[in-house]
């Protein structure tokens, strides 16, 4: 009879240290049958100098164990649940010591590899395969809580201490689990549920659940949601959820367990404080989420979260009165906009944040409450006033003729409940920091001339900085707004400043002065403008700035040469912002030199407006070719176009 078992480990036995192994599915091995029977005949014919060895394609189904061609020794296949044990060998005969023994009823069946590493593969699997086969038929059968739990805390073991290593090895566990908690749910308990759900986090640390387990998870949540173990023990699985996730339109499921667990905090005593602690965790400590999928995982949550609280809202009747009463929905309300108001604190989401709000993204009766946009409004105030350019620009709408925050906050608007602070707030930040002092953007302003100058006659800076610059770019069309406008800012400081400006724009553009001027090199904005302000240019034609250091701030001035004909900013600091200046207040500029500039396709877009643009110099620049021909479509005159060492190259 062949040798006993080596001192292999279990099946379950902890695999922190040592060889990994792929799972076996199917594989060409030696097979050898032997008969376990006494008789003399039987001990004859197994002896090893009659032994024969086939050679099988095997294949290690879910529940049996079978070849490709059944013949000879695996005419039939073995089923696992026959196995008594399985075992390599440590002692054999040389030339076949790579083998492990499957013992069935009627004998045993030895399995050959080519080397030890496959052996212990092939050795791994049977046993994986066998085991999963025995804990799906207990729990399938079984409704003794403590058997469960057993069979359940084993299976997860199993999962988590394996050496093998393959999609399957957490994905069927789960799937078991799926189905026993399926059917379990008809005989199941309070307090057997909480300790089913205690036996199966470990293993959803480490991998996603499946649907059917996130149902039967959202629905502890809404039964139970001040039990301590929604609060200690789901938190790693949302937070690995957030972490992990790519795309909530596949698992739909596991956003909606995300939404209930922080429906659940909001729940614990702490209310609101449990909410915002738990934000604060998946952030992390540092100034930076090392997580890039945490953010828009969080808003995804809150934006469903917020859609199905208003069809709930639309829709009473089909909705459980109990479970959806006013206080229950308000406080539902308060968590969603609690998430984003902690969310918006952190600096290194608030971009990303407000580029997913910019298209307003909440239903239409969302916006129309006054609950929910009185909610968002300090959320709205932190993005608008934020000093950096391209977040405080997510108020405006996200595209032409679409509507932003900063419409939806405006005087006489449903959502303005304060007067139009918010608005003139935001209003301060965007004129004040040059991105808004553009036409483009103060010419549409004009609708609300008469809410901004009551606030500036009231003594509001931020309007009467709009006013003045509406005034000074000439924003304002008819002659009748510009004197009411003017009005209203006669008692403010601001007015003094701006007829003075006007008068030195005035004498800058009177005829006289150089045709061409050229500035050396290292000169900057301010000698820019100290040289603009002695004399007057309105003669000036050609301006060439090449290899200077001025920078998108000087265009507040060339705006004011009437006459220009030709610009050269080779080499300079001139960005965006001043090209988008520029393109408004020059639209008879002939030649223009951007080679070695940092201007992108933000800006480069602008000189659609250019209509006598002939020469163009886009060289070293960060062009695209997507740009580039609609800037060959949009400019007519366009002679020449310099695009080398650009994408359109």
């Amino acid at each position: 009879s062949p040798p006993g078992p080596a001192s292999a480990p279990p099946a379950a036995a902890c695999c922190a240290q040592g060889p990994k192994f792929k799972l076996t599915h199917e594989g060409d091995v030696q097979l050898c049958r032997l008969n376990h029977s006494r008789t003399v005949i039987s001990k004859i014919l197994s002896s090893k100098f009659l032994r024969r060895w086939e050679t099988h394609k095997v294949i290690l189904g879910t529940s049996e164990m079978s070849s490709k061609m059944p013949s000879g020794f695996m005419e039939q296949p073995v089923s696992y649940s026959v196995m008594e044990d399985v075992y390599s060998l440590c002692r054999w005969d040389p030339s076949h010591k790579f083998c492990l023994r499957v013992v069935i009823p009627e004998g045993s069946l030895l399995l050959q590899a080519a080397n030890g590493y496959l052996r212990d593969q092939w050795l791994h699997s049977i046993l994986w395969k066998k085991s999963l086969l025995k804990h799906e038929k207990i729990l399938m059968t079984s409704r003794r809580i403590e058997v469960v739990t057993k069979e359940l805390k084993n299976l997860v073991e199993l999962a988590l201490t394996t050496p093998l290593q393959d999609k399957n090895i957490y994905q069927r566990p789960l799937e078991i689990i799926s189905k026993f908690l399926v059917l379990s749910q008809e005989w199941l308990s309070g307090k057997a549920v909480e300790t089913v759900i205690k036996s199966i986090l470990p293993l959803l640390e480490r991998t996603t659940p499946t649907p059917e387990i996130c149902e039967y998870f959202c629905k502890h949540c809404r039964e139970c949601p001040r039990s301590k173990l929604v609060f200690e023990m789901y938190t790693p699985v949302v937070q690995r959820i957030l972490k992990r996730n790519m795309d909530f339109g596949k698992y739909p499921m596991t956003r909606l367990l995300v939404q209930e667990y922080i429906q659940s905090l909001n729940c614990q005593n702490s209310g609101l404080e449990a909410v915002e602690e738990f934000v604060r965790s998946v952030h992390g400590e540092g100034s930076t989420c090392p997580h890039p999928r945490v953010l828009p995982n969080l808003v995804a949550t809150v934006l469903a979260g917020v859609f199905a609280l208003f069809e709930a809202r639309r829709n009473p009747e089909e909705q459980n009165d109990a479970s959806h009463s006013t206080s229950d929905w308000e406080a539902k309300h308060d968590c969603f906009i609690k998430v984003l108001d902690v969310i918006v604190n952190y600096e290194d989401w608030r971009l990303p944040l407000g580029q997913l709000l910019q298209p307003l993204p909440f239903p239409d009766d969302a916006l129309a409450c006054q609950r929910f946009t009185l909610g968002l409004e300090p959320i709205v105030e932190c993005l608008g006033t934020d000093p950096r350019c391209e977040v405080h620009g997510v108020v405006l709408g996200a595209r032409e003729g679409k509507d932003g925050w900063l419409q939806l906050y405006s005087p006489g608007s449903g959502a303005c409940q304060d007067g139009g602070a918010l608005w003139s707030q935001l209003l301060g930040t965007l004129v004040g920091c040059g991105c808004g002092r553009r036409r483009a953007f103060l010419g549409p302003l004009a609708k609300w001339l008469e809410a901004l100058c009551e606030r500036a006659v009231a003594g509001d800076t931020a309007c009467q900085m709009t006013l003045c610059a509406m005034l000074e770019l000439g924003a304002l069309e008819s002659q009748e707004a510009r004197l009411q406008a003017s009005a209203a800012l006669q008692s403010s400081p601001h007015y003094g400043a701006l007829c003075l400006r006007q008068g030195q724009a005035r004498q800058l553009q009177q005829k006289g002065g150089p045709t061409k001027l050229t500035l050396p090199a290292r000169s900057t904005d301010a000698d820019l403008e100290k040289l603009l302000s002695c004399g007057s240019f309105g003669n000036l034609e050609c301006l060439s700035l090449a290899f200077t250091q001025v920078t998108s701030a000087c265009a507040e001035h060339l705006i004011k040469l009437p006459s220009l004909r030709y610009l050269n900013l080779w080499s300079t600091q001139f960005g965006d912002s001043g090209l988008k200046l520029i393109s408004e207040h020059l639209p008879k500029l002939q030649v223009l030199n951007l080679c070695e500039t940092p201007v992108t396709d933000k800006g480069l877009s602008s000189l659609e407006s250019m209509k006598s643009l002939r020469k163009l110099n886009l060289n070293s620049t960060n062009l695209s070719a997507q740009t580039f021909e609609c800037l060959k479509e949009k400019l007519p005159a366009l002679q020449e176009c310099d695009v080398r060492y650009t994408d359109a190259w």
